[in-house]
């Protein structure tokens, strides 16, 4: 019986060999293997697992078993959340990794070179992110650089006054703009004054060269610029303050262009529109331009809204109430004469008395608002505004005036 029943032997059991990728390092032991196994495991290459250097967020000394293969986003905002790992007193930890920006270094650089940043030729580099007055002046950034500050209060302080008034002087502009506007009412008195536009010349000359050669000093001598914007300050810009011209020298070569060139009424209304369009522009706009779209940089529709009904109002007052008079005087005859003698000629037909001054008031509208919501080549709005209203009102009149 006994030896009918055997009892069967224990299997042996072999557990397989781990794969040369999968072999750990850090204990230092391998199983035997039969020299057949050997032989053919020695024959396929091992597979390299590895990471480039700053895709990963692990150091160096990072546990070999930990590491696995992993698939690389292209996009730099894409953080990987690596797994858990088991620490030596058995507690679980999860590695941190830093998500890259766009301030960050190339993901491509070695550590090497993230430790030890290249010190520039000179001053050191400060350790701090914080802009200081001393930074920028007296060289500054550039024209472009100014021009491209927001209108908000500069943390770098350029014009003290701007920081202690920030809404009225500085937001606001409220003393530039009464300077802009007042503008307006000086040229209606010299008109009814009876003063030409020859008149203006040698004054608008006498006033360029010395406010031109002061600029020009207070660029390179840091002292009196000081002394310049402490008393200037409440009607200049903060992009005016270094490396920028004043505003004034464009308004006074914008006011010499049109009067040399213009006949008288399209001056006077030219130097109206500029006076009043460009803060009525400013004004509105920055009042309910978030609520309209945005024609270019600094310019919404509801800043060209309020110039195309100012230019429209100064059109109609001056041509329909004011001109009249003025067009038999003998001091608006000849080369003083007006452009606009009430009415306008097409091969469509004549129009004359209100139709006239209403086709042409909306035409001054359309011109100042384009006027004042066009950029030429980032020049001064004070020097386009008039120059190009001059021109466009100029050439309407010459193609239906009946001149």
């Amino acid at each position: 019986m006994a030896s009918q029943y055997q009892v069967p032997s224990t299997p042996r059991i072999i557990s397989p060999s781990p794969t040369p990728s999968e072999q750990s390092g850090v204990d230092g032991y391998f199983p035997q293997q039969a020299r057949s196994k050997a032989q053919r495991q020695s024959s396929v290459e091992p597979i390299e697992e590895q990471e480039l250097d700053g895709d990963s967020g692990y150091d160096d000394e990072e546990h070999p078993d930990l590491a696995r293969a992993r698939s690389k986003s292209r996009s730099r905002q894409v953080g990987r959340h690596p797994p858990r790992r088991m620490g030596k007193n058995g507690s679980i930890s999860s590695a941190t990794v830093l998500i890259p920006t766009s301030t960050t270094s190339d993901p491509t650089r070695s550590r090497k070179e993230k430790g030890n940043p290249k010190q520039s030729n000179g001053n050191p580099t400060p350790q701090t992110n914080l802009l200081s007055p001393e930074s920028a002046y007296p060289q500054g950034y550039g024209a472009a650089y100014w021009r491209s500050l927001s209108r908000s209060p500069s943390p770098l302080g350029l014009i003290p006054i701007h920081r202690e008034w920030r809404a009225f002087i500085h937001k606001h502009e409220v003393p530039r703009k009464l300077l802009h506007v007042s503008i307006g009412f000086v040229i209606l008195y010299f008109y009814f004054a009876g003063y030409q536009q020859a008149d203006f010349h040698p004054l608008l000359l006498g006033l360029f060269i010395p406010i031109f050669t002061v600029d020009l000093v207070r660029f390179r001598w840091p002292a009196f610029n000081q002394f310049y914007i402490r008393v200037l300050g409440p009607f200049m810009r903060e992009s005016e303050a270094h490396d920028t011209f004043n505003g004034v020298i464009s308004y006074i070569a914008g006011l010499w262009a049109t009067m040399y060139f213009c006949r008288k009424d399209v001056t006077v209304v030219s130097v109206l529109l500029l006076s009043w369009c460009d803060p009525a522009a400013s004004t509105f706009g920055r009042a309910w331009g978030m609520y309209t779209p945005r024609i270019r940089r600094g310019k919404s529709l509801a800043g060209s809204l309020a110039a195309f009904v100012v230019g429209v109002a100064v059109a109609v007052w001056f041509w329909g109430f004011v001109a009249p008079g003025g067009r038999g005087m003998e001091k608006n005859q000849g080369v003083n004469g007006f452009a606009f003698q009430g009415r306008l000629e097409s091969s469509l037909g004549v129009l004359e008395g209100w139709p006239a001054v209403g086709v042409l008031a909306v035409v001054t509208g359309l011109a100042a608002s384009v006027s004042e919501a066009v950029d030429l080549w980032g020049l001064d709005d004070n020097l386009t505004i008039p120059v190009l209203c001059g021109l466009k009102l100029g050439a309407f009149l010459w193609a239906f005036g009946g001149l």
